[in-house]
């Protein structure tokens, strides 16, 4: 006999249990918004490496631990009578629809279609209506998430200016500009002055970011795949050292390098 599938009702009971005071988990009863972020954020990047790695078995398994995010922190807000999962549901369900015009709209919005900027008018619309300009952050800037993974906020922080015209025209000048920050990094590297030495890279992973927008590239996908390599090819050096009974430990830079070479030629052969 084939067992019922657990619901989302299910996972909210579950949820609410654990944080049931006296019978519930220690562990998740000491936890709250900051202390659960985290795990938000990890999880997230879990099913990012689901995707890459085309492992649907483990994208279930991690869009299940992400859903528990979303869930956890509803409880919380539940306990505070500020919001509930329900709430979250017809929020994001409502700003879909009026986000969708062209899907969800009258005959002439549908007619209409999906024109040039809709998106960011509509998004416009919303920050009007959350409340007066004195409770709104101020600036074009102001909603890119501190939060966010550097290099991605930094795209965000860019794309948004270049709407206004704050872009260069062409690759060329981002390229000079590279050449200029590593330059200028250069100056620092060996010095005394820290402050001066991180402020320098984080100008150059700044143009660098800027270099991948211009290319149309993810640059967090980019490191990811180029991270994914490394792992791939020292993976390699460990196995032909672990045929010769010894660890990278027991070998040295030369020998290392040398198989760093080898691992590079069989990836390319």
């Amino acid at each position: 006999m084939t067992t019922p599938l657990k619901t989302l009702p299910d996972l909210v009971a579950v949820m609410a249990a654990l944080r049931t005071p006296v019978t519930g988990c220690p562990w998740d009863l000491e936890q709250d918004f900051a202390s659960i972020a985290p795990y938000t954020i990890e999880e997230a990047y879990e099913v990012a490496d689901a995707i890459a790695r085309q492992d649907m078995p483990h994208l279930k398994e991690e869009l299940g631990d992400l859903l528990l995010q979303v869930i956890y922190h509803s409880q919380l807000a539940a306990e505070q009578n500020a919001f509930t999962l329900d709430d979250v549901v017809d929020g994001i369900t409502r700003k879909m629809i009026r986000r969708h015009p062209h899907v969800f709209g009258d005959a002439a919005a549908r007619s209409a279609g999906a024109a040039k900027g809709f998106w960011d008018k509509i998004k416009a619309e919303e920050k009007a209506a959350h409340g007066t300009v004195a409770e709104q952050p101020t600036g074009l800037l102001a909603d890119v998430p501190v939060g966010m993974p550097g290099l991605t906020r930094a795209i965000k922080l860019q794309s948004k200016a270049a709407k206004v015209g704050f872009d260069w025209p062409s690759m060329a000048p981002v390229l000079a500009k590279i050449r200029e920050e590593i330059g200028e990094l250069e100056e620092v590297v060996g010095g005394t002055d820290r402050a001066r030495i991180v402020e320098e890279y984080g100008d150059l992973l700044f143009v660098m970011a800027n270099l991948a927008r211009h290319l149309d590239i993810d640059p967090e996908a980019a490191l990811r795949g180029a991270n994914a390599k490394f792992t791939r090819r020292f993976e390699f050096i460990e196995a032909r050292l672990a045929a010769l009974g010894r660890t990278p430990a027991q070998s040295d830079l030369a020998e290392m390098d040398a198989l760093w070479n080898e691992a590079k030629a069989a990836g390319k052969a």
